[in-house]
């Protein structure tokens, strides 16, 4: 038996490239496994491998998804170069499509794949982020510049009223419910990017109404990595990102605000000090990613298993981000390989520190720059006017932490060639605290009090399908069967206390300080809600000479939110597709694929209160409380009804329709797609003012039954890739979505949302779904100059010379009308570089912050602004700004969205060859540049204005700004 060093001796190192024998693109991520051994390694970014074989007899077996395998002997080689071809069956990459998986050649349905090597770059919190700009007609808003901030993402555009354009996302086969984890982040942030090994997103409704009701804004499947068998690989990466506030708002400068103030006849207190608040708030903040990862596994058995630290400063003071995670994903084979059991968790922590944005950067933009930040004994300074913003900084606080386990367990049986059955059974259980925290103070004086929330939110999912397959020279059938039942509970309990005293103790770890314990002030509340969904599901796959396909879908959901008379809808949808490219006629063309394709389909939506179509009533005996009806109960007397019931309401139905051509020329180097699509949804749900004088409900829920909105548009997709003998290759690509929103026959002249804010501006509305018009649509007064005296002047548009609500107008929609995104890749040696563009144009903004901060009557008073107040020369001292059209701006923006260059070090340079596979280093910069008309914090922005639960859109109101950010990045493989 040999030693460890008589081991090494005998070992041979070979070394070599592999790629794809039609394009002679590099395969990153290829198994080199020595045969009979466990021992392997993965190539890397160029499709380079480097692998110890103990004598020349070795064998190498060099695999790849989707291409034939190879066993090659090494026989005294030390380099290999292999080229492998696509395996005949799978001409195309693997797209999951729920409930199972098929190849991208036979699809149907409008669905797009992206894989972890296309993912974006950077300080990374949640899935959308990884996708934005990847995908034709999905739209990712990155709303605020926030560490775990939300992100909206909308595919195909928004359908409901008040629904919003979340997708459903579905992790390994668990449907998420993201309406409350707790906090005021993205509840996606629980899950590592870097354990995520694909995302698939399904748009129109053939590809999504396999999951019903909630498909109707669309739905991305994340799945995360498995082990593979054959070799075992260990990971470490680490990052350091350096952040800075990219685009501070132009306010004046100390000098210029004291000739400014003069100059608008203004009264100048003038401190003789020169601060930039805007400064004295922000700061250059650290992230550090750790990443450790380990997978591997036999012919039976297969493992991943990874954990993450993540610790991000935000760019204003005393705002975090810490989040913890772990998972561990396992297959196991059983029974001759007929019994497979998938085991997924993941676990997570995540503590998130936020300060008082809005009124902190209110007080920064907004504070007479002549104040100074600091006293002379290093305190900040104080004065009667206002409030140091570094004082608000310091007494205000609002952390959340939320634990988060998920996991599933999926046993897979085949009872007989043809016939499986699956089981998938998962739990989402998240619990979090919540504490809003405002410290007593002397000066200026103010009370100290705490607010605290208690979550829990649990998701259980069982579902039970079968899948058929039948495969014969010519015919190719794949039937799926199942039924699902999810149950979601959600309880919220809060409390508050205040009046602490002054003390080094905060009040967030000892409330018993507080004073004021009184019910009238601080009276506890809660709630709690369950929700039911039971679904029926089948789906058939047909294909006919590997030419003519065919895809039908129908599911039967049943929501507990629902009345007897409606509790169950009916979604079903269907789809062919004629691969043109295997027609004699076609196939000595230069397509090497060409396939049409339409489908039409109808899912659902549920998105009303819980219980809302039970009675509910008010006893006057025991106090008020409310109690949903049930006719075995006696009620006591004095009770009356303050809502009636409707079983009548039902889903709120999404027809689509899909037009699509996928196409690739010169053996693939050129490949696209190009999409029509129609989306109508109908039976609006509203929650409404009834006309009916014994309805004792002062609003109730309906359907409203003609009243629809369309999303329709067209999608280019395109992308060319490129590789040389010698070792270069790049790929560029691109796509864009032209789209159109319509609101119609509402039988409401217009349904108002997005609520204004700032002084003389909380009653006023931004928003409006209007008839004819676009979702986000702005309906506002339109300012058209000054009179005589400088006051504002609007168009009457009604001519009864008075100017009220009436002279509002539409001008314009938040909802871009075009998105556009490029991306390109390319690689040389050790060399590789990536970058991604997205922007939109045809969008307008409400600027809320310049509304409320920006004009001459705040200038005037000593308060700094923007140049923006002093546009107008005629405009009066005395004018105040009402919400108009005069702070609506064009919103188009072309952002170089982030930009990465990485290398891979060879391990021998360095003498590591033995224990490391791959050294990797990278720089990442994440908002590089942005080009736009819009002078706010960002154009990318959506302040959440929602009013009685009516969306709204484009509003900017003290947003927290972006940042511009360089990582620098380290990976080993083991």
């Amino acid at each position: 038996m040999l030693s460890r060093t008589d081991q090494a001796i005998a070992d041979i190192t070979v070394t070599g490239r592999v790629t794809d024998a039609t394009t002679n693109e590099a395969l990153a991520g290829c198994s080199v496994v020595l045969k009979g051994t466990q021992r392997g390694t993965t190539t890397d970014a160029n499709g380079e491998y480097r692998i110890a074989v103990p004598d020349s007899k070795a064998v190498l077996v060099f695999g790849f998804i989707g291409f034939v395998s190879q066993e090659i002997p090494v026989n005294s080689q030390s380099t290999l170069n292999v080229s492998l071809r696509a395996a005949a069956n799978e001409l195309s990459q693997v797209v999951v499509i729920g409930y199972g998986s098929a190849s991208k050649k036979d699809m149907t349905g409008a669905v797009k794949s992206i894989k972890s090597t296309e993912f974006n770059q950077g300080i990374i919190n949640s899935p959308e982020q990884l996708l934005q700009g990847k995908v034709a007609g999905v739209n990712v808003t990155s709303a605020s510049g926030e560490p775990g901030s939300n992100q909206n993402i909308t595919i195909r555009g928004p359908g409901g009223v008040r629904t919003g354009s979340t997708p459903l996302f579905v992790l390994d086969g668990i449907a998420l419910d993201n309406s409350s984890t707790g906090g005021a982040t993205n509840p996606l942030n629980f899950l590592n990017p870097q354990d995520i090994e694909s995302i698939d997103v399904l748009k129109d409704a053939s590809a999504t109404a396999i999951y019903g009701s909630r498909g109707a804004n669309g739905v991305v499947l994340i799945t995360t990595k498995k082990g593979k068998a054959g070799f075992s690989t260990f990971n470490i990466s680490s990052s350091v990102g350096i952040s800075k506030m990219a685009r501070p708002l132009e306010l004046f400068s100390p000098d210029e605000f004291r000739r400014q103030v003069v100059a608008v006849g203004g009264v100048l207190e003038d401190f003789k000090a020169s601060t930039d608040w805007q400064k004295e708030v922000s700061q250059t903040a650290l992230t550090q990613n750790h990443n450790l990862s380990f997978s591997g596994g036999s012919e039976k058995l297969t493992y991943y298993g990874s954990f993450g630290l993540q610790d991000q400063e935000g760019i204003l003071k005393n705002s975090t981000l810490k989040r913890y995670t772990g998972r561990i994903n396992v297959s196991q084979k059983l029974l001759e390989d007929r019994l497979t059991v998938d085991v997924n968790l993941n676990a997570s922590n995540t503590n998130n520190l936020r300060p008082p944005t809005e009124g902190l950067l209110g007080a920064a933009i907004s504070t007479n720059p002549t104040i100074p930040a600091y006293d002379d004994k290093g305190q900040p300074f104080q004065y009667q006017a206002g409030t140091n913003p570094i004082i608000t900084l310091n007494l205000e606080k609002d952390v959340t932490t939320v634990n988060r386990v998920i996991g599933n367990i999926s046993p897979s049986l085949k009872l007989t060639k043809e016939l499986v059955y699956k089981l998938n059974l998962g739990i989402d259980n998240s619990n979090s605290v919540r504490d809003i925290q405002s410290l007593p103070n002397a000066v200026p004086l103010r009370d100290g009090r705490l607010d605290t929330y208690y979550k829990t939110n649990r998701n259980v999912l069982i579902e039970n399908y079968f899948t058929y397959t039948y495969s014969t020279t010519n015919h190719n059938l794949t039937a799926l069967l199942g039924h699902s039942y999810q149950k979601i509970f959600i309880q919220e309990r809060w409390s508050s206390i205040n009046k602490f005293p002054i003390s080094p103790i905060e009040p967030i770890y000892n409330p018993g300080l507080g004073q004021d314990l009184t019910l009238a002030n601080n009276r506890p509340g809660g709630y709690a809600i369950e929700n039911e969904l039971q679904s029926f599901f089948s789906r058939v796959n047909y294909q006919y000479k590997d030419r003519y396909l065919a895809t039908a879908t129908v599911r039967a959901d049943g929501s507990s939110k629902f009345g007897a008379n409606n509790k169950y809808g009916i979604f079903p949808s269907v789809s062919v597709g004629w691969r043109l490219s295997e027609e004699e006629f076609l196939k000595s063309g230069p397509f090497s694929d060409l396939k049409l394709r339409a489908g039409w389909g109808q899912t659902g939506n549920q998105e009303i209160p819980s219980k809302i179509t039970q009675a509910l009533f008010t006893s006057q005996v025991s106090g008020t409380t409310s109690y949903p009806l049930d006719n075995t109960n006696v009620y006591p007397a004095g009770t009356s009804y303050t809502r009636l019931a409707n079983p009548n309401i039902q889903w709120e139905v999404s027809t689509q329709t899909d037009i699509g051509l996928d196409f690739a020329l010169f053996k693939g180097a050129l490949a696209g797609s190009v999409d029509y699509f129609r989306k109508v949804s109908n039976n609006i749900l509203l929650e409404v003012i009834p006309a009916d004088p014994v309805q004792p409900a002062g609003t109730f829920w309906t359907n409203v039954p003609d009243m629809t909105i369309t999303n329709q548009g067209v999608e280019l997709d395109l992308n060319y890739r490129y590789a040389s003998l010698n070792g270069f290759r790049f790929d560029i690509g691109g796509n864009i979505t032209f789209i159109h929103n319509r609101v119609n026959n509402s039988p409401y002249t217009v349904i108002p949302s997005g609520s204004a804010s700032g002084s003389g501006l909380t009653s006023a509305t931004i928003n409006g779904y209007i008839n004819g018009q676009p979702i986000g649509t702005f309906f506002l007064k339109e300012f058209t100059g000054f009179d005589d005296k400088g006051i504002s002047t609007f168009r009457d548009v009604d001519g009864d010379g008075i100017i009220t609500d009436k002279d509002r107008v539409a001008i314009g929609s938040a909802l871009p009308t075009k998105q556009f995104n490029l991306n390109g890749n390319a690689a040389y040696k050790g060399f590789d570089l990536a970058v991604n563009f997205n922007g939109v144009s045809g969008n307008k903004i409400y600027d809320n912050t310049a509304n409320a901060n920006f004009y001459k009557l705040r200038l005037s008073k000593s308060l700094n602004t923007t140049p923006e107040a002093i546009q107008y020369p005629n405009e009066s001292i005395n004018n105040s700004a009402p919400v108009s059209s005069r702070y609506l701006k064009n919103g188009s923006f072309f952002r170089l969205n982030n930009l990465a260059l990485g290398y891979n070090l060879s391990p021998k340079l360095i003498g590591l060859s033995r224990w490391v596979s791959n050294i990797r280093l990278s720089v990442t910069g994440q908002n590089l540049f942005v080009i736009t008309k819009y002078d706010g914090y960002d154009p990318e922005v959506n302040t959440d204005r929602t009013i009685n639960g009516i969306s709204s859109y484009g509003i900017d109101y003290l947003s927290y700004p972006k940042a511009r950010t360089f990582v620098f990045g380290l990976n080993l493989s083991f």
